[in-house]
């Protein structure tokens, strides 16, 4: 119907700074020849969400050599506050992401 709804809601948009998510990257693997996704998000938590995990994702495709596992799925979650302020959690599942040096 016509519920209202908050243009700012609609038009907010989230700026993800890949080049630290880069950094964090390649910094783990300075110390180790692979880290998975998930290790990287448990190291420093999806500060913006779903939009910082397809940000990972697309720095996966173009920018690292990675390996995906199809035989693993591994959850990522992540917290976060709505536009009203109210509290909330978060999953993804998807296949393993491994990020090699």
């Amino acid at each position: 119907g016509d519920e209202d709804v908050d243009a700012a809601v609609l038009f907010s948009q989230v700026v993800v700074d890949r080049a630290q998510l880069a950094r964090h990257i390649r910094h783990a693997l300075q110390a180790r020849t692979q880290v998975t996704l998930r290790e990287l998000c448990e190291t420093r938590p999806l500060q913006h969400g779903l939009a910082e995990l397809v940000a990972y994702l697309q720095l996966a495709g173009d920018s690292f050599k990675t390996v995906v596992d199809e035989d693993v799925t591994e959850l990522i979650a992540w917290r976060g506050a709505g536009p009203d302020g109210r509290k909330y959690a978060k999953q993804a599942r998807l296949p393993r992401v491994i990020f090699v040096r």
